[in-house]
């Protein structure tokens, strides 16, 4: 029941009726147990993941995945290892390319099973995931994300860390760093931002101590795995549609950064900038522009033919 601490933090509207409780299933992946959030609709046209970003989970995100089962949608979030309810039997060794491996594993996994169209949204840095996922492959009918910081970017680096001057070299050290040190693990809110989590310091608190996200211990390698790791160049990412839903007063990673990656990807694109919404996009305005913006993708995407698997 994570997902009411941060369910009190909606507007009042979105609190007039109880948010769809979401159904704790499992996936087993390369021993581990991994742990996914569900509100299935098997009457439904559309199915939508919902990818969190560091200091996340799947209850952080359920507020997202819920608007969408609102609307009659298959929803379902999931854990990504070292956070949420994933049993990950190596907390160490655990690095950004296995998040990406995992996802693109279980998206092709879900959509062997399911034939449906899936949307994928990406939540923080859940949104350069959503993106790459679709690239690689090629069974994803839409992305739709908060942000896109590409580590590629030294811009967008100095954004991500907690301070902005160690965002230049903090590639060529982390990823100079032996072996061992690399298994060493840090608080991720010593490294993230995570005090900008939200224009509300109540729920950038709750974020920043919540165990199974913002106080959870982060391998030094999977920081360095992130900070080197480079994803498919935008300007080959050509058939799936994104659109991004950047909170316009996002006080963590301005928007302008993810505008500019934005600018460079071939396939169809779209901005909504949220108005009054903090990296955690859940004030007003922007919280219902963002679910206007969801309805629209959830309509177009009913009336295409799903992509085809590569």
């Amino acid at each position: 029941m994570e997902y009411l601490r941060y369910a009190e933090f909606l507007p009042a509207d979105y609190r007039r009726e109880p948010l769809i409780e979401p159904v704790a299933t499992w996936w087993p992946w390369r021993g581990r147990r991994v742990h996914v959030a569900r509100a299935a609709r098997p009457e439904a046209t559309v199915r939508m993941l919902v990818v969190h970003g560091a200091g996340g989970h799947a209850g952080l995100v359920w507020p997202f995945a819920a608007l969408a089962a609102a609307e009659s949608v298959d929803a379902m979030a999931i854990d990504l290892p070292l956070y949420g309810d994933t049993v990950e039997p190596a907390p160490s060794s655990v690095r950004y390319s296995d998040w990406v491996l995992l996802l693109t594993e279980f998206v092709r996994a879900e959509r062997e099973s399911d034939g449906r169209p899936l949307i994928v949204f990406g939540a923080s840095i859940g949104g350069m995931l959503a993106y790459e996922i679709a690239a690689r492959t090629g069974a994803v009918a839409h992305v739709i994300a908060t942000c896109l910081l590409d580590p590629a970017d030294p811009a967008a680096r100095r954004a991500a860390a907690r301070w902005s001057w160690t965002g230049g070299f903090a590639p060529r050290l982390l990823g100079s760093l032996p072996p061992r040190a690399r298994r060493l693990r840090v608080p991720i809110r010593w490294l993230a931002d995570m005090r900008n989590m939200s224009l509300d310091p109540a729920l950038s608190a709750l974020c920043g101590s919540d165990p199974r996200g913002g106080g959870v211990h982060v391998p030094l390698g999977f920081l360095a795995d992130f900070m080197n790791y480079r994803h498919t160049p935008p300007e080959e990412f050509t058939s799936t549609p994104v659109t991004l839903v950047h909170p316009a007063s996002d006080r963590w990673t301005p928007p302008a950064l993810s505008l500019r990656f934005l600018a460079r990807i071939s396939a169809p694109t779209r901005t909504v900038l949220l108005e009054n919404c903090g990296h955690f996009p859940i004030e007003e305005p922007g919280l219902s522009q963002l679910a206007t913006a969801l309805r629209g993708v959830l309509a177009d995407t009913a009336n295409v033919t799903p992509p085809d698997r590569r």
